[in-house]
């Protein structure tokens, strides 16, 4: 797994969820070898298992042998990313992960699902100075989140939810739920056992 700590003073601050450079040359350098590293996952030939799944190893901080994400695959840090047991993600999943995202056991990610949690200020000023800070992201277990949906920096979405497909998840979801709309809301609870 992708644990190697980076030695950068902005790194660790982003990790607090304090605000820090975006311009950093230790985390620019990072971002760059996580970029090669998605490469050459998405120039895999899809029927390559075991070299996919090394190479989701060397980028993703946690995964696991059932891991299962499909080509092209996109994300900034890679390290930042924790899924649980059978994690399915399809095509075009895109995280940027300067905070923590942690997924559960038994989600499935549809097409086209943007996770945020990099944050920028709305002031130009401020935003041209590259200072940003981040948000993590947690999906509870057993979760679906349908195609083309964008979650939003600092949502929790909690064990059992569905989020229906192009949604933009920019508040908590319970435990429960089925969710959809721009902004997502609560339509529907699931019973739980």
């Amino acid at each position: 797994m992708n644990n190697k700590p980076i030695p950068s003073d902005e790194f660790r601050k982003m990790i607090a969820g304090e605000e820090y450079s975006a311009i950093d040359p230790v985390m620019l350098e990072e971002l760059n070898r996580v970029k090669d590293l998605c490469w050459e996952y998405n120039q895999l030939r899809p029927t390559l298992l075991r070299e996919r799944h090394d190479k989701l190893q060397e980028i993703l901080g946690r995964c696991h042998e059932d891991t299962f994400i499909v080509q092209p695959f996109y994300c900034d840090y890679g390290r930042n990313i924790r899924v649980g047991k059978g994690f399915f993600a399809n095509f075009n999943f895109t995280v940027l992960d300067e905070a923590h995202v942690t997924i559960g056991d038994d989600c499935f990610i549809g097409p086209n699902v943007a996770i945020y949690t990099a944050c920028h200020s709305t002031d130009p000023k401020e935003r041209n100075t590259r200072r940003e800070w981040a948000r993590p992201v947690t999906i509870g277990h057993n979760c679906w989140i349908g195609g083309s949906v964008t979650i939003l920096p600092g949502v929790t979405i909690g064990h059992n939810c569905t989020i229906g497909a192009g949604s933009v998840v920019v508040d908590d979801i319970p435990d429960g739920s089925i969710a959809v709309g721009n902004p997502c809301r609560v339509i529907k609870k699931v019973p739980l056992e």
